[in-house]
């Protein structure tokens, strides 16, 4: 992918989640490799690398990631309701494309790359996108984003949702 979409986010709407999609799909498509692997933070990343592995014909399981064990606020947190980390293949020398919803402040992918190599050594981390919408407190840059947002006010977070078809939708909701 060359260039993100860049989208200013008014209040009464919403980015395309679908759209998005097919935009990181297509962007991903050329990085694959043999040794690739398709790894999703939970939950909506991990939404987006099983319904990539599926769309791209990639053989086995995506892979989950959870940040709940190297959040730097598990205190206040604890262990959240989200998925487990489950890593179906060896780390160990594999390329791997991280997935997420929405990028913010860095914190969870930090906390996720943590759990990662808990799990092995990969040859290489990507990080893929489908909106970047800025206010980082890390230094953390996706490799491939889908859209960047630089209006969404910093009380107020954009959720990935899955309808029961599958078929995803962006809801924005009061920050925790």
């Amino acid at each position: 992918m060359t260039a993100p979409l860049s989208i200013s986010l008014p209040a009464h709407a919403l980015p395309d989640a679908e759209a998005l999609y097919t935009l990181l799909r297509d962007g991903v498509r050329p990085l694959r490799t043999p040794n690739t692997r398709l790894v999703g933070i939970a939950s909506g990343g991990a939404w987006l690398a099983e319904r990539l592995q599926r769309d791209l014909g990639i053989d086995g399981a995506a892979g989950v990631l959870s940040s709940a064990m190297h959040r730097d606020d598990f205190a206040r947190r604890g262990l959240a309701s989200s998925a487990q980390t489950t890593l179906p293949f060896d780390v160990d020398g594999a390329d791997i494309i991280v997935f997420d919803d929405v990028l913010y402040t860095g914190r969870t992918i930090r906390a996720v790359l943590n759990e990662l190599f808990d799990y092995g050594r990969p040859a290489s981390v990507r990080l893929a996108v489908l909106v970047d919408r800025g206010g980082r407190e890390l230094p953390v840059q996706a490799d491939l984003v889908a859209a960047r947002i630089d209006s969404l006010p910093a009380d107020r977070t954009l959720a990935l949702r899955r309808g029961d078809d599958g078929r995803l939708r962006f809801e924005i909701e009061d920050a925790d």
